[in-house]
């Protein structure tokens, strides 16, 4: 079997093949892949009460323009604020932990989900994400549709499983 074809039909380039070659690998040195350490995460992201989210990957870090991703975890038997992400699709990858979802006009919807699991949240659909374990931090790693961080926490909405203070304590937080 032949493995050879012509790949120009299959996707555009928005760079140009006739650069200068050194000067095209410097460009791809700073403008290739990146990596983003775990420790390099940026709080600087919008929240949602009884949850911590962190950026890894968005327009301002690393110039992407189609998608967000980043880290969240959440203390043991916590329950965050309903909440939704406008416009945007989501995906949460269960790394450790035991994950309830609620959805729905009155979170009336329920799924759990563990580590290696996948959880996709539509468009605008209401949520609330709840650690199951009473004694094991939730640890998830997510990714939105889009370069931007919206959260649009919803107060109307009466949570099923009250969401409940809690205190990031870290280096940088200390109980208060």
């Amino acid at each position: 079997m032949s493995q050879d074809h012509d790949h120009s039909q299959d996707h555009s380039h928005d760079h140009d093949h006739s650069h200068d070659p050194a000067v095209e690998a410097t460009a791809w040195k700073h403008d290739g892949v990146r990596v983003i350490t775990g420790d390099k995460l940026d709080p600087n992201t919008a929240q949602t009460p009884g949850m911590f989210r962190q950026a890894a990957i968005n327009h301002a870090r690393v110039g992407a323009q189609k998608i967000w991703a980043g880290t969240v975890a959440i203390e043991p038997d916590a329950k965050t604020g309903v909440h939704h992400h406008g416009a945007l699709e989501s995906v949460i990858y269960v790394v450790r932990g035991r994950a309830r979802m609620r959805w729905g006009e009155r979170l009336e919807f329920v799924a759990e989900a563990g580590p290696g699991d996948f959880i996709y949240v539509p468009p605008y659909v209401p949520h609330q994400e709840i650690n199951a374990s009473p004694d094991e931090v939730l640890e998830c790693v997510l990714v939105r549709s889009d370069n931007e961080a919206v959260v649009v926490n919803i107060t109307d909405i009466e949570p099923v499983e009250r969401p409940e203070a809690v205190y990031w304590i870290d280096p940088i937080h200390r109980h208060p």
